[in-house]
């Protein structure tokens, strides 16, 4: 039997596969190969891993947590010169991890992986915090959790994250039952915005960003070579199913889009969109693919 090499996607799949051995800045750095599949991700990791030498050396072995939050944040945001990425935010490129560490220029959550894995490797509990319009990262210190801004190392005090969220949370009260008579939110209403997220979710927000990038741009090929990502990522997330089948429809791949229009509908069978789904479902196998609006 002839030896093939893994595709991108494969070898996404195998960075993804466990949650309790998820290799998150590996699946983070892998992204980029829809793009550049030559990408040498083991090179970005020495890359990462070397920057996060070159930060370690800045410490003694005793140094305290607020001293390698120092260190960290000088050779970051001073050393390196990481910043966000404001001439060209919405380039695909600010989400992999090669073109961040080479530019110097990112978005929040990209900069934050980096973050997240170089304060590991020093020695700081940090973890990413999936926060409505903006990713934090949250470190975990003597005297309580800091939720730094992964643009620029800065802290955010409970009233500027209060600031932050209010409207999503105002959003959000309109569809929960926060308990509350009269209206208002309740004292810990911020609690749920700042909890630390899961690798897993780290990732699928990524591809959610690009997701939404290739949507806007009307770029299938690359949509859907973010949702074959999502999919893999989330299998148990059906919605995915439906969108690649749309994709797949655009693209003219009809037999793969009904495999995954009657995937979804098999699984959502209480789905709100259901009629709208079996419509282009019927239309597909009558006479082809139907106009998407």
């Amino acid at each position: 039997m002839l030896w093939t090499a893994p595709t991108p996607l494969d070898y996404f799949a195998s960075l993804v596969a466990d949650d309790d051995q998820f290799a998150l800045t590996e699946a983070a750095v892998s992204l980029a190969q829809d793009d550049d599949p030559a990408l040498d991700t083991q090179a970005v990791l020495a890359t990462l891993d070397a920057h996060a030498q070159a930060a370690r050396k800045r410490l003694s072995a005793s140094a305290e947590p607020l001293e390698r939050v120092r260190a960290l944040h000088q050779y970051l945001y001073v050393e390196m010169g990481l910043a966000g990425n404001v001439n060209d935010f919405y380039s695909p490129a600010n989400s992999f991890l090669h073109e961040v560490l080479r530019t110097r220029r990112g978005i929040p959550i990209s900069l934050a992986v980096i973050y997240l894995e170089l304060a590991g490797q020093i020695g700081l509990d940090a973890r990413g915090v999936s926060f409505p319009g903006h990713f934090l990262i949250r470190l975990r210190l003597p005297l309580g959790d800091a939720l730094i801004d992964p643009l620029n190392g800065q802290s955010l005090s409970r009233q500027e994250l209060e600031s932050l969220v209010e409207p999503y949370a105002q959003r959000s009260r309109e569809h929960r039952d926060w308990g509350m008579e009269g209206g208002g939110l309740p004292a810990d209403w911020l609690a749920p915005f700042i909890e630390p997220t899961e690798p897993r979710e780290i990732v699928s927000r990524m591809l959610r960003n690009l997701e939404a990038l290739h949507r806007t741009a009307e770029d299938w090929s690359r949509l859907l070579q973010v949702q074959q990502r999502l999919v893999t990522l989330l299998p148990d997330d059906w919605s995915w199913r439906r969108e690649r089948g749309q994709t797949l429809a655009r693209l003219g791949q009809n037999a793969a889009a009904i495999e995954d229009l009657s995937c979804y509908l098999r699984h959502q069978r209480g789905g709100r969109d259901r009629a709208h789904v079996q419509a282009q479902l019927e239309a597909l196998r009558e006479s082809g693919p139907p106009r998407w609006h």
